[in-house]
């Protein structure tokens, strides 16, 4: 995995600039980027060949030297999202969170000095050490500006792999630089974060292929870097971070197995976010820790083989997120060890049929608990969540990330084919068993709508149906019996395709788009949607 990410990342490196070119969506031709330079820093530092420890010095100078400095701003002590931007704040690039400053970069980037002074300082020039120890005092200043609903920032500690980062750089500056204050902030974070995940020892960020990955990652850096209760002894206080990162850690990867098809090589839905619908054809950080597990030829989206075929990373969507990987594989060894070994087993061969039920919670945006149940066979997955929750889109409002109720099979050519229910509604209960979605707005009205987005068929040597006219025509499937409360004879079908159709690609997703409408003047009756599928 070291191997391939870096023989990528060396073919985009800029040594005249001493960042990578940029490789992130949306494509930017004759521009550079930030975080993967850092990440792509420390693989140079762990191959330390010819002179890469010269041009990785090179970048982390660079990076920090384009650090936020002005105290006033709510951007001080992030990075640049890119080295040629215009400054942020000014009136031809006025501030913008999450487009044209990120305050979640102070976490990525944060935490990528942290892995290489502890990994590899060694190898890097004192001035370089202590310029990271002084960009890690901005960065860690800078971010205790972010208060969740405060200036449009949205950082809870339910918001899990920015604030799992936040309380690792903070707790660890705080102890570098022996500043109490610092390192009180990071484990009263800490706590808060710990406090909430102990309710259903799941992460409030639940069941995602990428934040999932940054999450164990921070986590990780807590467990690896900052002193548990046992090695604290007399010399060194304990951190709750230390203490409570190893079982953290294992309850996450229980709830991973559990969801993990390993005939599908997908981890069942339902998903807080993502940035695509079947692991095969898309990278999520996940991705590589299921390499790191598994191996390449079993891992998903990856090198993954199937019918002796191959698809390389770089032809997937998202590839940009195997740029970690060099960053990644500094820790993944350690990591790895704090897997169950029953996990283990079940990434490595589909234990059976099961059924899995847990519950998340997200505060602000969940009023209640969300009760979670995932039905898995050897060839079909069916997962969904009830919640209710104070806007649509979940936790990060964004429709277009949020799937709280997912099917995904089998198709003839080896293939992954699933369907999605698009977020329309605030509220939403469902009933999850063999073969069988339910779904009900308890909130809804005759208006509510049930959008289900539909996988295109595969090309499978021609022999794939081009047009779905019904879900007789969806690959894979044997049948789908609608019932419920809409009106099935109403289905309205449309196409969302790369050049045109009658709706928008997701993430460059195409789709079927199967819309269930309720009758006209059904009044009070709750709207409801039931699918039986048979494969």
């Amino acid at each position: 995995m070291f191997n391939q990410s870096m023989s990528f990342l060396d073919q985009i490196y800029d040594p005249s600039a001493g960042y990578l070119w940029y490789f992130y969506f949306p494509l930017a031709p004759g521009k550079h980027e930030t975080r993967s330079s850092v990440w792509y820093a420390a693989g140079l530092l762990r191959r330390n060949e010819g002179d890469d420890v010269e041009q990785a010095n090179k970048i982390i100078t660079s990076v920090i030297t384009g650090q936020q400095k002005n105290v006033s701003d709510q951007w001080y002590g992030d990075y640049t999202k890119y080295p040629e931007e215009p400054t942020v704040g000014t009136a031809w690039y006025p501030e913008d969170i999450y487009n044209s400053w990120d305050p979640n970069w102070r976490g990525f980037i944060g935490t990528a000095l942290i892995v290489m002074y502890e990994e590899y300082g060694h190898l890097l020039p004192s001035s370089t050490l202590a310029l990271i120890l002084d960009s890690m005092r901005n960065n860690t200043i800078g971010d205790s500006y972010r208060v969740g609903g405060v200036d449009g920032d949205n950082l809870y500690p339910a918001y899990s792999n920015p604030s799992l980062m936040r309380a690792a750089t903070t707790g660890w500056t705080g102890r570098k630089l022996n500043d109490s204050n610092l390192t009180a902030a990071g484990e009263a974070y800490a706590q808060e974060v710990i406090d909430l995940f102990d309710r259903n020892n799941t992460l409030s960020e639940f069941n995602s292929a990428t934040y999932c990955g940054v999450s164990l990652f921070a986590l990780t850096l807590w467990a690896k870097y900052l002193p548990s209760s046992a090695a604290a002894a007399n010399s060194t206080s304990a951190s709750v971070m230390g203490t409570n990162a190893p079982r953290m850690i294992a309850d996450i990867w229980t709830t991973v197995g559990a969801l993990y098809n390993a005939n599908l090589r997908n981890i069942a839905g339902p998903w807080d976010r993502t940035y695509g619908f079947d692991q095969n054809l898309y990278v999520g950080i996940m991705n590589t820790y299921l390499w790191a597990l598994l191996g390449a030829d079993r891992a998903p989206g990856i090198n993954n083989v199937s019918k002796g075929g191959r698809t390389p990373y770089w032809a997937t969507a998202h590839a940009d997120d195997f740029e970690i990987a060099p960053l990644l594989s500094a820790v993944l060894p350690y990591h790895v060890t704090l897997v169950p070994d029953s996990v283990k087993q079940s990434l490595a061969a589909f234990p059976g049929e099961h059924t899995y039920t847990t519950s998340a919670y997200a505060p602000p945006a969940d009023l209640v608990p969300r009760n979670i149940t995932t039905w898995l066979s050897d060839n079909i997955t069916i997962g969904a969540q009830s919640f209710d929750q104070t806007a649509v889109g979940g936790f990060s409002l964004n429709p277009n990330q949020w799937n709280p109720a997912v099917a995904q099979w089998l198709r003839s050519d080896g293939s992954v084919g699933w369907l999605t229910l698009y977020g329309t509604e605030a509220a939403l209960d469902v009933n999850v068993t063999a073969g069988r979605l339910s779904l009900q707005y308890p909130r809804g009205n005759e208006s509510s709508i049930f959008t289900i987005l539909v996988a295109s068929n595969p090309f499978d040597g021609g022999r794939g149906k081009r047009d779905v006219r019904g879900w007789e025509d969806v690959d894979g499937l044997k049948a789908v019996r609608v019932s419920g409360s809409v009106d099935v004879a109403a289905l309205e079908i449309g196409f969302c395709g790369l050049l045109g159709g009658t709706c928008d690609v997701i993430n460059n997703w195409e789709f079927w788009n199967f819309t269930y409408v309720m009758p006209a003047g059904s009044g009070n009756v709750v709207p409801s949607l039931v699918l039986e599928i048979e494969v």
